[in-house]
C-alpha cells in the first residue's frame, strides 16, 4: 500500500510538472532570425486574454535565430527593440521599441516608432498576418509562412509580408527620430504619432475606410514597402492569410 501511494505521489508530481511547463499545445512555430550586423531584442506582446510567450522578450545576437511555440488561437505582435542596455536584473533602456525598461516585456507593448509583425493563429481555420508601419518604422522586417497545408495555404494567399527597405533613409524631417548625437535617423514616426490628427490616425469622423484614406505621409511608407500596412485601413494589399503553417520573422532581411 505504501509503495502504491509512493508511486501515485510521484506520478502526480510528474503530471503536475508537465502541466506547468507546457500550459498549451503548440499550434505554430514562429522563428525569429536576426540578419542585422547588430543585436536586436525582440519584444512579444499578446492581445488581451492571450498567454504571454517567452516572458515577452529576449536577446538575439547578430545572425542568430530563436524559435517560439505559439498556442492555438493566439493573437499578438512581435517587434525589434534596438540599442538596448540591461543590467543583471534585466532593467535598462532601449533606443527604440522599449517596453518599460524591461528585458522581459511580460505583456507590455513597445514604445513607437517600431516596425511590427502582427498575427492571429487560427485553431482549425485561417491565420491572419501582416507587417505594420502604422506605429512607424525602426527596422526592415519580413514575415514568411513556411510549410503550409490546407485550403488557406494556396500560394496565391500564403504570401510573404514585410518591409525590406530602410525607410529611415527616406523619412521626412517632421517624422524623424534621431540618435542622441543627432548624426543619424534611428526611427521614422507615422504621421499619426507625429501630428496626432484624426485624418492621420483614422479617428473621430475619419474612423472608417470611406473617410480615412492614404495621405502624403502614408504614401511614402507604401511606396517604400508595398507589402506592409501604411495606415489603419490599408487592408487589401497588406493583410495575408494561410493555414496549418509556421512562420519565419526576419529582422534586416536581405
Amino acid at each position: 500500500m505504501q509503495r502504491f501511494i509512493h508511486t501515485l505521489f510521484f506520478t502526480l508530481i510528474f503530471l503536475f510538472n508537465i502541466s506547468v511547463s507546457k500550459p498549451w499545445v503548440s499550434a505554430a512555430t514562429v522563428t525569429l532570425t536576426n540578419n542585422c550586423p547588430h543585436p536586436v531584442w525582440p519584444g512579444i506582446q499578446p492581445n488581451a486574454g492571450k498567454p504571454i510567450v517567452a516572458r515577452g522578450g529576449l536577446f538575439l545576437p547578430p545572425h542568430q535565430s530563436q524559435s517560439l511555440q505559439i498556442p492555438a488561437q493566439w493573437k499578438g505582435r512581435v517587434w525589434a527593440r534596438l540599442g538596448c542596455n540591461f543590467d543583471a536584473a534585466g532593467r535598462g533602456q532601449c533606443a527604440t521599441g522599449d517596453c518599460g525598461g524591461n528585458l522581459y516585456c511580460n505583456g507590455l507593448g513597445g514604445t513607437g516608432p517600431v516596425t511590427i509583425a502582427e498575427f492571429s493563429i487560427g485553431s482549425t481555420d485561417l491565420d491572419f498576418y501582416d507587417i505594420s508601419l502604422v506605429d512607424g518604422f525602426n527596422l526592415p522586417m519580413t514575415m514568411i509562412p513556411v510549410k503550409g497545408s490546407g485550403p488557406g495555404s494556396d500560394p496565391r494567399k500564403c504570401k510573404s509580408a514585410g518591409c525590406i527597405r530602410d525607410i529611415n533613409t527616406v523619412c521626412p524631417a517632421g517624422l524623424q527620430v534621431r540618435s542622441q548625437d543627432n548624426k543619424r535617423v534611428v526611427a521614422c514616426k507615422s504621421a499619426c504619432m507625429a501630428f496626432h490628427l484624426p485624418n492621420y490616425c483614422c479617428t473621430g469622423a475619419y474612423a472608417n475606410p470611406q473617410t480615412c484614406g492614404p495621405t502624403k505621409y502614408s504614401r511614402i511608407f507604401k511606396n517604400a514597402c508595398p507589402k506592409a500596412y501604411s495606415y489603419a485601413y490599408d487592408d487589401p494589399t497588406s493583410l495575408f492569410t494561410c493555414s496549418n503553417v509556421n512562420y519565419l520573422i526576419t529582422f534586416c532581411p536581405n
